[in-house]
């Protein structure tokens, strides 16, 4: 989801929600609720007729969530947490058998907004923090200022995908400690010099983040438990941003429509696997270039949908 002009605009929102097959009486969860986009255009495809269950471990984000679903309260239900207690909360607000699950990954419009004060992005001068979730002890700051240079590389290279970041983790250790967003952005540009549209700490930031919210892992945590709350015939459908999530999702996907999944070359198949998952999306589905012009930062979303079995 992004920000345009005050506006807050869901990524392939009519997909996701076709996708979902949205239909009356039936049940849905919003696995990241975010300003709450995506959920108000499941609301009114049913009519509000169908029963949502919204989580976020935001609590910024939950708060404008209840506004822009206010008009929708008696078919939703909000919840502050993280998605990695998928099955916890579906078992405590009696969203088992669900039609459909639906995650946004990455961060939220709000979060990228000029007004959040966390350090999510480095176009203001904000505390190094990060945090989704206030109540958690990691901050980016403490990441920053407290890991080893071997660490740093391997958390560079794992989640930011940077192939060669010795130069760039030297100059951080050089330059710490680190309080605020801009003043590591600005080391880390001095650094690495400004080469095209992508500022060189895009991708530094992107690793911080998700050391420091374990998404990947809180991932990975919650589509296993996908298998447990969605009903027959329900679907699950993954919005990500960048090729770590994407790979994640579409292992998890193609592992899981696998009757048997023995290593190859195993003549009798010994694990007893049985597939729960039927491929809906053969490739992904991609933003319109209309999309795209209307809302820039979709442009790397990347949509995949799957059928319980």
């Amino acid at each position: 989801m992004t920000v345009q002009s005050g506006k807050h605009i869901p990524v392939l929102v009519n997909e996701a929600v076709s996708s979902l097959q949205v239909e009356r009486g039936g049940k849905y969860i919003d696995c990241t609720l975010g300003a709450g986009g995506h959920s108000k255009a499941i609301l009114e495809r049913c009519a509000s007729s169908c029963l949502l269950l919204g989580i976020d471990a935001d609590p910024r984000a939950l708060h404008t969530a209840r506004e822009n679903l206010a008009s929708f309260r008696s078919s939703c239900v909000l919840v502050q947490g993280n998605f990695k207690d998928l099955e916890t909360f579906a078992r405590e607000k009696d969203f088992l058998e669900v039609q459909g699950i639906l995650f946004d990954l990455g961060l939220s419009s709000l979060q990228l907004d000029e007004q959040d004060t966390r350090g999510f992005s480095f176009q203001s001068d904000s505390p190094l923090d990060m945090r989704m979730d206030p109540k958690q002890e990691m901050t980016a700051a403490i990441l920053v200022n407290s890991t080893s240079e071997d660490e740093l590389i391997s958390l560079l290279q794992a989640y930011g995908e940077e192939r060669m970041p010795r130069k760039t983790v030297r100059a951080i250790i050089a330059g710490r400690p680190f309080r605020s967003s801009r003043q590591l952005a600005e080391t880390i540009e001095r650094t690495a010099g400004r080469r095209g549209k992508i500022h060189p700490a895009t991708r530094v930031f992107q690793a911080l983040r998700i050391a420091v919210n374990r998404e990947l892992d809180n991932l990975k945590e919650a589509l296993a438990q996908v298998l447990r709350v969605l009903g027959k015939g329900g679907r699950l459908v993954v919005i990500a941003y960048h090729s770590l999530e994407d790979r994640i999702v579409k292992d998890f996907i193609r592992m899981q429509s696998k009757d048997c999944i023995c290593p190859p070359g195993v003549m009798v198949c010994a694990c007893g696997h049985q597939s729960t998952l039927k491929i809906i999306t053969r490739k992904v589905i991609k933003p319109t270039r209309l999309e795209i012009l209307d809302n820039p930062r979709s442009r790397s979303a990347r949509m995949r949908v799957a059928e319980r079995i």
